[in-house]
């Protein structure tokens, strides 16, 4: 079995276990136009697939050590790139990659910690929003955490959202970067790993 037919039989069981496209685009970090065509196409289509590249990180994501390591690789790295030392207020976890890793980093580093959930989430229409069960971002200087940039888009997103009500995002920490941008709405983007597609 190709590893092409196997991300289609994994984008097919999220699908079956009832995950909507965006969070089957989280689970195995790809675009949701990625997903979209492992589900309506797949290999057998005369359709290119869209350009992409799939990170399989669960040997470090299932073992909570090694995701402790990598969350505090992070923030040492956002604190050495950024130049100065940027005071942070709150962790802001992208649902539902960004998450473990924003907690670890928040208790660590005694930090507030806040979720957003990206529109893509919600199956009710193209807003996001930030869970009422955590800490609130009104006047805190934040640091969104995520797994992995492919698009920007839920990123550029919890950017605006945040401005919007009233929190000062410093900083972006994610662990790859497919995109290799250094920016995301002016806010700089502190990546582990820049992942380069060669065609």
């Amino acid at each position: 079995m190709s590893s092409l037919d196997e991300l289609i039989q994994k984008a097919r069981a999220l699908q079956e276990d009832g995950h909507p496209v965006g969070q089957i685009a989280d689970e195995l970090s790809l675009s949701t136009d990625t997903i979209t065509w492992l589900l309506t196409q797949g290999a057998s289509s005369d359709k290119a697939a869209p350009k992409d590249v799939h990170i399989d990180w669960t040997v470090v994501s299932s073992d909570a050590n090694l995701l402790n390591g990598v969350a505090q690789m992070l923030m040492v790295n956002f604190e050495a790139q950024s130049g100065e030392e940027e005071e942070v207020d709150a962790a802001v976890g992208l649902s539902v990659t960004g998450v473990p890793l924003a907690t670890l980093i928040a208790a660590e580093h005694g930090l507030n910690l806040a979720i957003y959930y990206p529109s893509k989430h919600n199956p009710e229409g193209n807003v996001g929003s930030i869970s009422g069960n955590f800490s609130k971002v009104a006047g805190k200087r934040c640091v969104i955490i995520d797994d992995c940039i492919t698009t920007g888009n839920s990123l550029a997103e919890a950017v605006v959202y945040l401005r919007k009500h009233k929190a000062n995002p410093v900083g972006i920490c994610v662990l790859f970067d497919k995109r290799g941008v250094r920016e995301i709405e002016g806010v700089p983007v502190y990546p582990l790993f820049n992942v380069k597609r060669i065609d």
